[in-house]
């Protein structure tokens, strides 16, 4: 066999392997969609979920998957920020800075579910914060830091050094150059990681079911006290997200519909992750076009 066939064998060879993917993604993405979109609508997505009768929705879950989301990126995202900007500009070439990216990596492929039992052994129980939304928060942070932490290292590192020595020479300050000049020209790859990984913690369950915990009590959407227990705005209450309440209508759902509710969740959960991996391609390429009045293969 000369160069030229075996280069359109192997060419041939890696396409089927990408096809025999991409296939696969549509078909678990149509079928969700397929057999959940024709449970969704306003009242199902605005009316709380039934425990024992039939004719519940997600409203309380889908608030709470949204709460959690927030209050872990605005743990997060800052620790992730300082620990990327560190070790992509400051840290030295050093056995301890190894130590730190091989930590970094060995937490980023932990189980969510043993990330789970430890905010729930340490937050839960030792510190006694209970099942609670900043509990699910801390236990999404420890899941989500490793990825975020590298995403903003290697977004600043794919900024060319031309940049910053055109900083440095004008007599700027290393971090005034790394605030006012690396750091928008790397936001667009920030941003992207922010969004693709806000949607990873979105659809996350296993890790909260230890610590955020299984039961969406009854909260008041017109108290703003967040001091208050009945307050849906109390970071301390239980809180069952979406991909929680999923798992358990396929587990321990007693009600009449649990089939038809876990369909219409699970469709939900997917458009909403969709949309947040559209969103970061779409504001990540806006911003870059904003910067640089290019535009992003």
């Amino acid at each position: 066999m000369n160069a030229k066939t075996s280069n359109k064998v192997a060419t041939a060879v890696i396409y089927s392997f990408v096809g025999i993917v991409v296939l696969l993604l549509f078909f678990l993405i149509g079928y969700i969609l397929v057999n959940g979109i024709p449970y969704i609508s306003w009242h199902f997505l605005t009316s709380p979920s039934q425990s024992f009768l039939a004719g519940g929705g997600i409203r309380d879950q889908l608030f709470n998957s949204i709460y959690l989301l927030i209050l872990t990126l605005i743990i997060s995202v800052p620790i992730a920020l300082g620990s990327g900007i560190y070790l992509a500009e400051y840290a030295p070439d050093n056995v301890i800075t190894k130590l730190i990216k091989t930590a970094i990596e060995v937490l980023s492929s932990l189980p969510s579910v043993v990330v789970g039992l430890f905010g729930y052994l340490l937050f839960v129980i030792k510190f006694g914060f209970g099942f609670s939304i900043l509990t699910g928060a801390i236990a999404l942070t420890f899941f989500n830091l490793p990825l975020l932490t590298r995403n903003i290292e290697e977004s600043i590192n794919d900024v060319p050094d031309l940049q910053r020595e055109a900083g440095l020479s004008l007599g700027i300050s290393r971090w005034r150059t790394m605030v006012k000049i690396v750091l928008p020209s790397a936001l667009p790859g920030i941003l992207t990681g922010i969004i693709l990984s806000a949607g990873r913690a979105f659809g996350e369950a296993a890790a909260l079911i230890y610590t955020s915990g299984q039961s969406a009590p009854i909260v008041n959407y017109s108290n703003f006290n967040i001091f208050s227990q009945s307050s849906f705005l109390n970071p301390m209450r239980p809180a069952e997200t979406l991909a929680v309440h999923i798992w358990k209508l396929n587990t321990e759902g007693v009600t009449p519909d649990a089939h038809s509710i876990s369909n219409g969740s699970s469709a939900v959960l997917i458009i909403v992750i969709l949309l947040f991996n559209l969103g970061a391609r779409v504001i990540g390429n806006a911003i870059y076009r904003k910067i640089t009045s290019g535009r992003r293969g």
